[in-house]
């Protein structure tokens, strides 16, 4: 599936993985699957939560937010998080695609917040990778 269906998915059906989502349920997914899902995975889920915690943001981008983390949490998806290597190909491009949706709302606070957690989890890496993402 392409970045384009995953888009058309999460937009007639965000409702459906929104009530996927918890607070709860989300750090438990990031904490399990970090290594395994990647630093890509890992920053573009944490923008999204440090985003949703804002209560600046915009309903409609709120839900737009947690329809992406539900999608990344739901075990079963379009493409299964179990197949090596593109197991979290269609969660990058439901997180890339809310990211997208919801850019304005990404502060440099936020950024750093992430960059914090991925420090935490991954240790040291080049903070290059995370500025040529989003």
């Amino acid at each position: 599936m392409d970045e384009n269906e995953v888009k058309y998915e999460l937009e007639t059906a965000s409702g459906k993985y929104e009530k996927n989502y918890s607070e709860n349920k989300f750090w438990d997914k990031l904490g399990t699957v970090a290594k395994k899902a990647g630093i890509k995975v890992v920053y573009a889920a944490l923008l999204l939560y440090y985003v949703l915690k804002n209560p600046m943001t915009p309903r409609k981008d709120r839900n737009k937010i947690l329809g992406a983390l539900g999608y990344l949490i739901l075990p079963l998806d379009l493409i299964p998080d179990w197949i090596p290597v593109a197991g979290y190909t269609d969660d990058l491009a439901a997180l890339t695609w809310a990211i997208y949706t919801v850019a304005k709302c990404i502060t440099p606070e936020v950024k750093e917040q992430a960059a914090a957690k991925c420090h935490e989890w991954f240790g040291a890496f080049d903070p290059s990778i995370l500025e040529s993402l989003f």
